[in-house]
């Protein structure tokens, strides 16, 4: 499987990606990466890695191009629009437009990313704005998908009503569940609690007879990891300030539980005997198995790694676009959406947010970013 790479986003830089390549590609023996950064500083990394060392044949399967222009996390979307030649992060982008690679992979600038990738691997047709969408732990083992995430902060109630059906549809392709439950997160349950743009949307799902998901309404935001819906749905500002917070929350719980049985020799025996069980917990929370959020919406497969993404993180990354590969997930929305376009139009606003009757899919001028 032919995954292209963009090694220089992230916080940790070139060392970071490619020690989580090395993971990949020990789990992977069908894996074969396209590299993109400086090839020199790339190259004595991945000679030096003890991945290589030890064998061979891992470092053998990896291609290198030189892109010696980095996109930093603070470049603005615009500059690099203006000019992103030599850029790892439009190499990553060409290699999946020309479809000399199957998917891409980076933890860079969200940003430059959302706007780039719109440009060179352009939109299903339909789709008003791409979402950014990643799966959380729930309650009993389960997962839900949360969107958007940063790719569009300034969203009117047709974007939301087009991210339900792509979150739909992302859970319904990859995790195989027929009809997916969806909800629109809010401040409350009740008809008139919400800004404008959310109760519109909840209009709006609610006249439309969808067989793609069951929509269940308002959701809030102690019960995003309840397991009572499998999508759940909000503009891009408050998706990443959730994302974070969990994240944060997580990893709060797992260093105080750590801590608390580390503290004394009674709790350490505890800890001895409930080993099993604390390691299965800890899998359930940790982040790093979590990482890597789909660009839903493009005509190929993108998968945004976290900016903070360890070795393990990233491996995790490169697994979840093999997956999207798998299932032939840009095809299958593309098929999907087709579908639905040939059913009644969803009554939607325009970009003065004045209620429209029209069909889905009219691509508003305002497209803010949020860089995550």
């Amino acid at each position: 499987m032919r995954i292209a790479i963009d090694a220089m986003g992230g916080d940790f830089g070139p060392r970071a990606t490619v020690g989580g390549l090395f993971l990949a590609l020990a789990r992977h023996t069908d894996l074969q990466p396209t590299v993109f950064g400086p090839r020199a500083e790339l190259q004595a990394l991945i000679d030096s890695h003890p991945g290589s060392r030890q064998s061979g044949e891992l470092a053998g399967r990896i291609t290198l191009v030189d892109t010696p222009r980095v996109v930093l996390q603070s470049t603005p979307p615009m500059d690099v629009l203006d000019n992103p030649l030599s850029t790892s992060l439009h190499g990553m982008l060409e290699a999946v437009r020309d479809r000399r690679v199957e998917a891409g992979v980076t933890c860079g600038n969200t940003g430059a990313l959302v706007a780039l990738a719109r440009r060179e691997l352009g939109s299903v047709a339909g789709i008003s704005r791409p979402a950014i969408s990643t799966a959380i732990p729930t309650r009993h083992g389960g997962r839900c998908y949360l969107l958007d995430l940063g790719a569009s902060v300034d969203v009117h109630s047709r974007h939301l009503v087009d991210f339900a059906y792509m979150g739909a549809l992302m859970a319904s392709a990859v995790d195989d569940i027929s009809r997916p439950r969806v909800a629109l997160l809010n401040i409350g349950v009740e008809a008139g609690k919400g800004v404008a743009r959310v109760r519109e949307a909840d209009a709006m799902l609610r006249a439309q007879d969808s067989g793609t998901f069951i929509y269940v309404g308002y959701l809030e935001g102690d019960a995003i990891f309840s397991g009572d819906a499998d999508v759940v749905v909000c503009d891009g500002f408050v998706g990443n300030a959730i994302l974070k917070a969990s994240e944060g929350v997580a990893q709060m719980l797992l260093k105080r539980l750590q801590e608390t049985f580390e503290s004394h020799w009674t709790t350490r025996l505890v800890s001895a005997l409930a080993r099993p069980a604390l390691m299965r917990f800890k899998a359930q929370l940790d982040p790093v198995r979590h990482n890597g959020a789909s660009l839903l919406g493009l005509n190929h497969i993108v998968v945004k790694s976290h900016g903070n993404a360890g070795e393990r993180a990233f491996a995790f990354a490169i697994e979840r676009a093999m997956r999207e590969v798998e299932v032939g997930l840009p095809n299958y929305l593309r098929n999907a959406w087709s579908r639905q376009a040939a059913t009644p139009a969803i009554s939607s606003i325009d970009t003065d947010g004045r209620v429209d009757s029209g069909a889905r899919g009219t691509t508003s001028s305002d497209d803010s970013s949020l860089q995550r």
